[in-house]
């Protein structure tokens, strides 16, 4: 998943962005919401992580004004802020999952997965195509009941498919989610992945649509 990281805590930011980058995610990071507005209307993120107290404002009334344009982007806030009624407010507001400051990181790494799930349409983390066992809580892929490698890269592509079931992906919303583990995307970057995804799950695993991108097939 692409996920966007809102905390001005510079030493709490960097171990959630190294969390999040050994899950196999890319992340963005900011420390203002002024960027965090301009990082969302430039690009599609898959979930945000909002702390509550930044430099230059509060995260609930930016978390209402997302969802008051129709932004539907799953939010999970992390905070120090510890209060029921502070929890209440968060959730009204329109966040999927409130964690409190100082919180385990594995938890975290299971929160976003369990929320990722949920937005997918499928709380189970085991998803079954054809041949292929695919645990989306573990990042682990078996065919046949044999593991099959992935790359952090190859993941994090076929888990996009994973929870879209049926939709296609252009190359550009493939392509965002590599953002972090690039400074720059070579043009057939894509097309190599899913070439290497097909030989070691399937040709049929994913389609393509000509000229209009790709979307998960079977196993």
């Amino acid at each position: 998943m692409r996920i966007l990281l809102i905390e001005d805590d510079t030493v709490l930011g960097a171990a959630v962005r190294d969390q999040l980058a050994a899950d196999g995610h890319s992340a963005d990071w900011v420390t203002r919401l002024d960027a965090a507005g301009d990082a969302m209307a430039a690009a599609s993120y898959d979930l945000v992580l909002l702390d509550l107290m930044l430099p230059d404002g509060r995260g609930i009334p930016f978390l209402r004004a997302l969802r008051a344009k129709g932004d539907v982007t799953p939010v999970i806030i992390l905070t120090a802020l510890d209060q029921v009624s502070d929890r209440i407010e968060g959730l009204n507001a329109g966040a999927d999952d409130y964690m409190v400051k100082p919180f385990d990181l594995a938890e975290l790494s299971a929160r976003i997965g369990s929320v990722a799930r949920r937005y997918a349409g499928n709380p189970n983390p085991i998803v079954t195509i054809g041949a292929l066992e695919i645990d989306l809580g573990a990042r682990s892929v078996r065919r046949d009941g044999r593991p099959v490698p992935l790359t952090a890269r190859e993941w994090v592509l076929f888990e996009a498919f994973v929870q879209r079931p049926g939709q296609l992906l252009s190359k550009a919303q493939l392509e965002e989610h590599l953002y972090s583990f690039d400074t720059e995307i070579e043009s057939n970057t894509i097309e190599v992945h899913v070439s290497r995804l097909r030989k070691k799950l399937g040709r049929s695993i994913i389609e393509t649509e000509r000229g209009l991108g790709y979307r998960l097939g079977t196993a």
